[in-house]
Parts: C-alpha cells; structure tokens; sequence
C-alpha cells in the first residue's frame, strides 16, 4: 500500500516567544505520531516552507509568518488539505479575531478597535473602560509589550502611542474582565478539551496571569465552556487550538483569547495523538477529493 506523504512546517523561533522548546516538542510529537501509523512526514522550516516548491497535498503546519500563512492560503485555494488552514490562522490575528468573533456573538469583552494615532483617553472614560488590556491589532504576538495592561485610561494612551511609534497602525482595545483565568487547549472534531489554571501551575508567557491573580475556583459549566470555545474555533476556522476564558464571579464565560496551535505544553502527552488523528482525517480528505 502506498503510503501517503504529508508536509510539516515548524513555527519559527520568534512567533514562540518563551515558548521555543514547547512548541517543537508537540510538533516533534506529532510527527513522531504520524510516522509510527506509517505516513511519510517532511518537514519544513517556515522560511523553507515558502522558498521551497511544495509537491505534498497534505499540509499540517504550525505557521505564523506573513509569508507562509499567504503561501498556505494560496495552495489551499489549489486544492491542498491544510491544517491549520491559512486563512484560519490569519483569523487569529487580534482584529480579526475581535471583529468575527463580536459578529458571530460569541461571548468576548467589549472591545474597541481604533488607530494608534487616536487620543483615547476621553473615549475609554465614556466607556467608563479604566482597566483595559490593548493588543496589537494586525498581526500574532511576538514581543511582550504587544499584549499590554493598562490600570487607568492615561497609561493605555501611552501604551497606543508606543504602538504608533513601532509602526503598529491599529489596535484592539478589551476591557478587562474580574474573575477566574482558565487556559484551555482542544482540538476539534475531537473528545479532546483540556483546561486549567495558569496561576495555579506558574504556566505563563509574559506574566500576564499575574493580573487577575490566584483562581478562587468559582463554579462554572465545563461543557458550556467546550461549546464557547468550539463556536469560537468554528468561526475562526482552526482545527488545532488554544486560549484563554475568564469565569466572571457570577459564572458567566467569556472567551478572551484563542491561538492557532498553541504549545499544549502541559498537556502535550495526551493531545499529540488526538492531533495525529486530526490530521489522518484530513489525509482521507485528500483521498476523497480526488
């Protein structure tokens, strides 16, 4: 029996801020995985991925560079099967994210999206928004200062400002929300859902679980918030994924974050073969297609 050939692409160091080795490590799982139940697996660095002509009609890929996530989406329009597809990963940039997910009603903070060059302090008063997180609107985090707090409206317009002055021309404003920091990591068309409290195991990128601080444990429904977070991925359109919820003190789930492919790092174990799996489904795709 011919075995079939799939292509793997490894994120590039710098989309894996603090996070290198986590995510080779489920990458490396993952292939681990596909080889044992006897796929051919070549694997790609992102900037060889793009260099390089793709032969492989199976894509599975952890990109995250503006070049390779326009390469995957044009070969995905050439009928390769793609996971994550290119155009989901584009989604989970936070503008994009923020404007689908607030259409599609899924339950997200209020938000604003404005120009770094705005003067904002008069508009977050209005909104009586005084603690706010801003985010980078056009593209996936790389450095720390991309997602940041602010305590009072003056700090956010300084934080806007240093965007501006990056050359970053647009930003996504939350409100910060009180309540239980969960981190969750799935992968649909799956029984798998993983969830946790970062503050609970020091599991952190930045320091960022920091602000809403120890989870007091307030009850919640567990399988409301898999319905959240797959509604979430749905709309996005990514298959392999992660984030962020925070429990409001009333119960109430919100969804604050998803990331295309994120480390599953303290999961990884139990998620690579679920992955695995993901992508044989989409090998039969393939098959089926032609």
């Amino acid at each position: 029996m011919k075995k079939e050939i799939l292509a793997g692409v490894r994120r590039e160091n710098k989309f894996s801020p603090n996070h290198v080795g986590n995510d080779a490590a489920i990458f490396n799982l993952v292939v681990s995985f596909l080889r044992e139940r006897g796929y051919v697996v070549n694997e790609y660095d992102e900037s060889e991925f793009v260099s390089s002509n793709i032969k492989e009609k199976v894509i599975f890929n952890m990109s995250r560079s503006e070049a390779a996530i326009k390469k995957l989406q044009q070969l995905e329009d050439e009928g390769c099967v793609i996971t994550n597809s290119g155009y989901g990963i584009e989604n989970c940039t936070r503008e994009k994210m923020t404007r689908l997910l607030m259409k599609n009603h899924v339950p997200y903070p209020e938000s604003l999206i404005v120009e770094t060059s705005l003067s904002i302090i008069e508009l977050l008063q209005e909104k009586k928004m005084n603690q706010c997180w801003l985010k980078r609107g056009d593209f996936h985090v790389i450095h720390k200062e991309d997602v940041s707090f602010a305590r009072h409206p003056e700090e956010a317009q300084g934080i806007l400002s240093e965007y501006a002055m990056r050359g970053i021309e647009r930003a996504v404003i939350n409100r910060h929300l009180i309540g239980d920091l969960i981190k969750f990591y799935a992968v649909r068309g799956t029984d798998f859902f993983y969830w946790f409290y970062p503050f609970d195991l020091h599991h952190s990128k930045f320091g960022h679980e920091q602000i809403n601080g120890k989870a007091t444990g307030i009850p919640f429904s567990e399988n409301e918030m898999r319905e959240i977070c797959s509604e979430a991925a749905e709309v996005l359109n990514v298959d392999i994924y992660g984030g962020d919820c925070i429990i409001s003190p009333d119960g109430e789930i919100r969804i604050i974050d998803l990331n295309d492919w994120p480390s599953f790092a303290p999961c990884r174990d139990m998620a690579a073969p679920y992955i695995g799996m993901a992508i044989e489904r989409i090998v039969k795709k393939q098959v089926c297609h032609y």
